[in-house]
C-alpha cells in the first residue's frame, strides 16, 4: 500500500517493503510537492549482520528469509518462561507478554540459531524502523515500536534486570546497540532525511524529511481517531479523544484506546506513554486472526467453488455476493438473527485479548449435514459476529478497568465490508465512524511525514486536519436483546472449552 494525500501534497505515507514499487507510484507526480515521508509496517522482526546484510532466521540458512513475521508463534516455550518470571515490566503488556512481541523471538533465535544468527547479528529491527534506516542510514528507533513490542518505557528506557532474568544479558552488555539506544518520537525527523541512494530508489528528492515510524495499526489509529466529528450527532462530539477507540481491522484486528492517565487493563497491552498520540497513554487490545479467519472459514467450505463461480458471473467480490445471498435467505428476519442456532468462538490462532491464552482453539456449535451456499453464507455470518463479539469482550475489559468509550472508529480492509461494520455497531451498541480515506494507515504515515517536514506543529494538529470522516453506521438498538444472548453463549463457549480441557487432563 502506498498513498500520496492529495489534500496535503507535502505528506507522503508509505506502507511497503519494496522501494522499487514506490518509484513507479510517484512517477508523474511533481516530486517538489513532497516534503516529508512517513513509514509504517507490521511489527515483524528483521535481522541483519554488522554490515546490514540479511541473516537467516531459519535453520536452512536462507539469508533472504531474515524476517520473523509478527504472527509467527514459534517462540511459545520462550514466552512461557518469560511470563513465569512475573517481572514488573509485564505490567505494561496486560500482565502477560504475547508470543507476537520481540523478546520471546529474540530468545528463540539465541536458543535455536546461536551460531548462525545470534552471534553474527549486528542489529535487530522492528520492520518500521528497518524501513526508516533503509531510507536514511540512521539506526534510530521509534518510541512506538520499542515501547509496544520491546518493553522499552518512555520514562525509564530499558530495564537491565528484565533482559538479564530472561537470558538476554548480551543485549545489556553492548548498551542495547543491537536493539536501539537512540530513540525518537513518531513524527520526529530522522537524520538528514533521504540518502542519495534511497532518493534514487524512491524517485524522490534527496534530503527530504523522513519521520520516525509507526507500527501499521498505530498509524491507522493516528489516521482516524482524531478526526473532526462536529455535525454528525455522535456521542464523542465535544468529548475528549479518550472517548474513542480506533479499530484497525485487516488480517488481524487492533483496538486502540487512549487515556490521560495510565490504565492497566488485564489482558490488554499497555499502558504505553506517547506510543501513538503524544502525551496520552495507549492501551491496545487485539485479535490475532480476523480477516484471515473469515477467509479461512469461507475458502475452506465445500461450497466455496460454487461461490467463486457465482460471484464472478455477477461481477461481484465473494463477500459482496455472500452479503447479498444473506439478504435473500433472511426472509422477514433481520439478517443477524439467522445464526440463532449457529455460534462460533473465533480463536483459531489463540486469544490475544483479553484472555491472553495462546492455547485456545476455535469452536463452532450448530453444524448440520447441509453443504450448500446457504450454509456457507451462515457460517460466514456467524464468524463475522464472533469477531464482533470478541471486540465487545475487549471493550468490556477496557471499560471495567477505567476507560470510558462511546464511539468506534474503524479502518482497514474489513471496514469495506458493510456487514462487518453493521455487526460491530449492533453487537457493541456503539456507533461506528468510517474514515473518508479507507486506507487510514496511509493517512497516519502521511501525518508523520507532514510533521517531520515541519508543515504541522504537532501530531494532534495534523490528526485533526488530515483525518476526515466518511460514513457513520449506527447500531440497531431494537436488536440488543438478541445480541446480548449471543454474547452470553459466546462467553459460555470459552468456559466450556476450558472445562473440556480440564476433563481431558484429569487423571
Amino acid at each position: 500500500m502506498l498513498g500520496l494525500k492529495e489534500d496535503f501534497p507535502t505528506a507522503f505515507g508509505i506502507h511497503i517493503g519494496d522501494f522499487c514499487f514506490i518509484a513507479k507510484v510517484v512517477c508523474g507526480v511533481d516530486a517538489r510537492q513532497i516534503r516529508g515521508v512517513g513509514f509504517d509496517a507490521t511489527c515483524s522482526l528483521v535481522v541483519v549482520d554488522k554490515q546490514f546484510q540479511p541473516l537467516a532466521v531459519n535453520s536452512q540458512g536462507q539469508n533472504n528469509r531474515n524476517v520473523i513475521m509478527w504472527m509467527d508463534h514459534r517462540a511459545v516455550s520462550q514466552v512461557d518462561r518469560i511470563n513465569a518470571t512475573q517481572h514488573r515490566i509485564l505490567n505494561y503488556v496486560g500482565g502477560v507478554m504475547s508470543v507476537e512481541m520481540q523478546p520471546p523471538k529474540l530468545l528463540w533465535i539465541k536458543e535455536n540459531l546461536r551460531e548462525s544468527c545470534w552471534e553474527k547479528a549486528g542489529y535487530f529491527f522492528d520492520l518500521p524502523d528497518f524501513l526508516s534506516w533503509k531510507a536514511t542510514g540512521v539506526t534510530a528507533r521509534s518510541l512506538c515500536t520499542l515501547v509496544c513490542k520491546w518493553t522499552y518505557t518512555s520514562d525509564g528506557g530499558w530495564d537491565d534486570s528484565f533482559w538479564k532474568i530472561i537470558g538476554l544479558e548480551d543485549l545489556v552488555k553492548d548498551k542495547y546497540e543491537k536493539i536501539g539506544n537512540h530513540v525518537l518520537s513518531p513524527g520526529e525527523s530522522v537524520g538528514k532525511g533521504l540518502t542519495p541512494e534511497a532518493a534514487k530508489e524512491l524517485g524522490l528528492p534527496e534530503g527530504i524529511a523522513v519521520a520516525a515510524s509507526l507500527i501499521d495499526a498505530h498509524a491507522g489509529g493516528l489516521g482516524v481517531i482524531g478526526a473532526d466529528v462536529r455535525g454528525h450527532n455522535l456521542p464523542c462530539e465535544n468529548q475528549p479523544v479518550t472517548s474513542r477507540v480506533a479499530l484497525i481491522c485487516g488480517t488481524s484486528s487492533c483496538h486502540m484506546g487512549v487515556s490521560e492517565t495510565p490504565i492497566f487493563v488485564p489482558g490488554v497491552w499497555g499502558p504505553y506513554f506517547s506510543a501513538m498520540v503524544p502525551g496520552l497513554w495507549l492501551n491496545e487490545g487485539g485479535q490475532s486472526a480476523t480477516g484471515k479467519l473469515i477467509e479461512h472459514v469461507v475458502q475452506g467450505h465445500v461450497a466455496f467453488p460454487e461461490l467463486q463461480s457465482k460471484a464472478a458471473a455477477s461481477a461481484q467480490s465473494i463477500y459482496t455476493y455472500l452479503n447479498s445471498h444473506l439478504d435473500l435467505i433472511k426472509k422477514s428476519l433481520p439478517v443477524g438473527f439467522l445464526t440463532v442456532d449457529l455460534h462460533v468462538w473465533p480463536d483459531f490462532h489463540g486469544n490475544r485479548s483479553p484472555l491472553t491464552d495462546l492455547t485456545l482453539k476455535g469452536m463452532v456449535v450448530g453444524l448440520t449435514l447441509s453443504r450448500g451456499l446457504d450454509e456457507l453464507a451462515l457460517i460466514y455470518l456467524a464468524t463475522i459476529q464472533a469477531v464482533a463479539l470478541g471486540t465487545r469482550h475487549i471493550l468490556e475489559a477496557m471499560e471495567a478497568a477505567g476507560h470510558h468509550i462511546n464511539t468506534l472508529f474503524l479502518c482497514g480492509g474489513l471496514s469495506k465490508n458493510p456487514l462487518f461494520v453493521q455487526m460491530h455497531a449492533d453487537i457493541t451498541g456503539k456507533p461506528v465512524v468510517l474514515s473518508k480515506e479507507v486506507e487510514s494507515v496511509l493517512v497516519g504515515a502521511a501525518i508523520l511525514g507532514a510533521c517531520a517536514s515541519g508543515d504541522f506543529a504537532s501530531i494532534q494538529e495534523a490528526m485533526a486536519k488530515m483525518g476526515k470522516i466518511g460514513q457513520v453506521v449506527r447500531p440497531n438498538h431494537e436488536h440488543k436483546r438478541f445480541y446480548d444472548k449471543k454474547y452470553e453463549v459466546f462467553l459460555k463457549l470459552v468456559e466450556h472449552q476450558r472445562e473440556y480441557r480440564s476433563i481431558m487432563k484429569s487423571s
